[in-house]
């Protein structure tokens, strides 16, 4: 058949990952070839290894998914031929190596186990019937899968910037530092202000008069009769009449 597999070309979340890939499903391509007990199959290949794989003569001798390492090539996605008529009920599009379930049970039937490598790989599509193949597509061209990069060769210096990028960084950090300025003068302002008032009042405090309670004058007593006035801590002396002659 003249019909070649491909990659969607549209974007498509996921359409080509490190272990999985996305095809278009071909419908209508195996409508005039094809009966009710028909299967379709994907062949997958590695890239180098496309040209001397040989289709099975039956269903017994389809090359599992386990022996890719050694055959460069497995079968998967057996799917009944009806579902590739027209008009196709399916999703237009099938992912190759999305079974991680089937990886490691070891069953023999067909897996769609996720790709080891990186490839490049190459596949088509196989009609095959009671008696063996009946019609296949032409090989796709080659699918490199994506490359998960290793940790050392990260590089963890970011590139050089800009001009532009580094002016504008500049203001900002400008702006920065003006914002800053301006917030901590206003709060000394306001700390000073504060330290200033209590200042005052304490002054203000310190130079208020203290007057205290008025004492009226002690004015002198008149003496006893008698008594003569006599210095300080001497007491009074008393008038003593002239004796008689």
């Amino acid at each position: 058949l003249s019909y070649v597999p491909r990659v969607p070309p549209m974007a498509l979340l996921g359409k080509v990952t490190a272990t999985t890939f996305a095809l278009e499903r071909p419908c209508c391509i195996f409508d005039r070839h094809a009966n009710a007990s028909d299967t379709v199959w994907l062949v997958v290949a590695f890239a180098n290894a496309s040209t001397t794989f040989r289709n099975p003569p039956c269903r017994a001798d389809v090359p599992p998914y386990k022996q890719l390492p050694a055959t460069h090539s497995y079968m998967t996605l057996e799917t009944a031929a009806a579902a590739y008529a027209c008009p196709a009920p399916s999703p237009a599009v099938l992912r190759v190596g999305g079974d991680t379930a089937c990886k490691d049970q070891g069953r023999q039937d067909p897996c769609n186990g996720p790709l080891p490598s990186p490839g490049p790989y190459r596949v088509k599509f196989l009609l095959m019937g009671c008696h063996g193949p009946k019609a296949e597509t032409r090989w796709s061209d080659p699918i490199l899968l994506r490359r998960a990069l290793s940790p050392s060769t990260i590089d963890a210096v970011p590139p050089c910037c800009g001009s532009d990028v580094v002016v504008i960084a500049s203001l900002l950090a400008s702006l920065g530092t003006v914002l800053a300025t301006a917030v901590l003068g206003t709060l000394g302002a306001k700390v000073w202000g504060s330290l200033c008032q209590r200042d005052l009042g304490t002054s203000a405090f310190a130079r208020r008069s203290y007057r205290t309670h008025h004492i009226s004058p002690v004015l002198p007593q008149p003496l006893p009769p008698g008594c003569q006035y006599s210095p300080p801590g001497m007491g009074c002396f008393a008038l003593r009449p002239p004796a008689p002659c």
